[in-house]
């Protein structure tokens, strides 16, 4: 089984991949960290399809976490995941969750613990 992989939704295809690379730079090279950002036109927006595909893509045994930016992106996300049973979508600040996620995937974690790091950033001070 592999590890937990990790989907970003974002409004913006430059964000989600940025955030993407960041967390190349923290994670271990196995977990599937999937961008899934903008609209097929390249527009500011989000699209179920990309988050779908994005969520395919992530998958690696150990499950998905889902984590996105502002309103739609949240709302999308919901809208695949009531098609797609067993991604679980986490209220956790994307940048912060993100990493947190990351980091806590590259342990081995399991999905319950990636999800409760990534929420827990909402709390940790940023000085």
């Amino acid at each position: 089984m592999g590890l937990v992989g990790i989907v970003l939704v974002s409004h913006s295809e430059q964000l989600a991949s940025g955030l993407r690379d960041l967390l190349r730079q923290v994670a271990t090279p196995d977990v599937h960290v999937e961008p899934a950002g903008g609209t097929e036109d390249g527009d500011l927006g989000t699209s179920f399809d990309r988050v779908a595909a994005a969520i395919e893509r992530a998958e690696d045994g150990a499950g998905v976490l889902v984590l996105a930016d502002l309103g739609s992106a949240v709302l999308t996300a919901r809208a695949v995941l009531d098609d797609t049973p067993g991604p679980l979508l986490v209220d956790a600040p994307l940048v912060e969750g993100a990493v947190a996620a990351a980091i806590t995937a590259s342990a081995g974690a399991d999905l319950a613990t990636v999800a409760e790091a990534a929420r827990e950033a909402r709390d940790v001070d940023k000085f």
